[in-house]
């Protein structure tokens, strides 16, 4: 059971303060925040691309690259990677690259996005949103598994017998695909024999069970030994040490970034009822103290199959000390009780 974070590099308004802290700050920020979990023993870090004003990572590898010397063990992944708004050929290159740099630790998780901005700035039309991924999807795979690639496509210009370089050192580098729960990309992933990455961030994680077994059912159905392919969550959460300091500092943030995108696209008013439902045994946000948060993910494990978990934090700015501590606190107390739990339920 591998245990990590995730993070889109949030420069949203301090709720308290109003401020608003520089792309540089907060970059530099979450390098910090990688070196950190890889100090404590946490086993992944994902970090999103975006392309507006309160997302600072437009470019995950680069980020991941500034960290990659300064750990030691930890994984260094896309969470997500915009796939089709970008040029698979760029996109394997950066990964091939940060994969020397850490010596076989990178990753691409390959999503469709579920964030816009990426297509009009690079000239992509929405309405080819299903084909673009499908289309460089291909063409990653291709790179990925061959030196010299010869490819032609609708959204991209052709080449013949190209090298590609530099050649990463896993061979071959992973390739994730990130679903929100949508069953035709779960089934995609499963067909390819590609790890799946389930956003679970409302709900009832339980609900997603069903969306695993499909998974592994088109796997099986391709000949994919099952037993090898890992399939984890992303989801949204805090560590303090106790359950009501984490309830309270996580909210306003998580309120202020949730209202802002939920008025984007047309959602209800997100308040702290609608929050504390999401933080109880059932529910999708993994809040509260170590205790707390362990009996979630083991719950989680147990009941949908997810082998890796990756808590999201923060979602809206907070103060880096304090999700300096929630890492600490995952990787420190959180993990290992995971780990030893899901150990015995295993030798069973």
């Amino acid at each position: 059971m591998e245990i990590g974070v995730s993070t889109f590099v949030e420069v949203t308004p301090d709720v308290n303060t109003g401020k608003v802290i520089s792309h540089a700050e907060r970059l530099r920020e979450v390098v910090e925040e990688i070196v950190l979990a890889d100090q404590v023993g946490l086993d992944v870090f994902g970090v999103g691309e975006h392309h507006r004003k309160d997302f600072a990572a437009s470019s995950p590898a680069v980020v991941l690259a500034a960290a990659a010397s300064q750990t030691k063990r930890i994984r260094l992944t896309s969470a997500v990677t915009v796939l089709s708004s970008a040029d698979p050929v760029r996109v394997f290159q950066d990964f091939a690259t940060l994969d020397g740099i850490s010596n076989g630790r990178a990753e691409i998780m390959a999503g469709r996005g579920s964030f816009i901005e990426s297509f009009p700035l690079f000239g992509y039309d929405l309405n080819d949103y299903n084909e673009l991924f499908e289309e460089k999807l291909d063409l990653l795979l291709k790179l990925r598994d061959s030196e010299k690639v010869s490819w032609r496509g609708g959204h991209r210009p052709a080449f013949t017998n190209q090298g590609i370089y530099p050649r990463p050192v896993q061979d071959p580098i992973p390739v994730w695909i990130g679903s929100g729960g949508n069953s035709e990309s779960v089934i995609r992933a499963g067909l390819l024999g590609l790890p799946l990455v389930l956003a679970i961030i409302g709900g009832r994680p339980l609900q997603f069970a069903p969306l695993v077994e499909l998974y592994k059912r088109a796997a099986a159905k391709a000949g994919h030994d099952v037993s090898t392919l890992p399939i984890a969550s992303h989801s949204h959460g805090f560590i303090a040490k106790d359950t009501n300091t984490a309830a309270d500092k996580f909210f306003a943030p998580t309120q202020h970034v949730m209202n802002v995108i939920g008025k984007e696209r047309g959602w209800g008013h997100y308040d702290r009822a609608s929050y504390d439902a999401a933080r109880s045994f059932e529910g999708a946000l993994y809040v509260g103290d170590p205790v707390t948060v362990a009996e979630k993910i083991i719950h989680l494990r147990k009941n949908v199959g997810i082998t890796r978990f990756m808590l999201h934090v923060p979602v809206g700015s907070m103060p880096h000390n304090d999700v300096m501590s929630a890492i600490e606190l995952l990787g420190k107390e959180v993990a290992p009780r995971v780990r030893e739990e899901i150990a015995k339920w295993e030798a069973k």
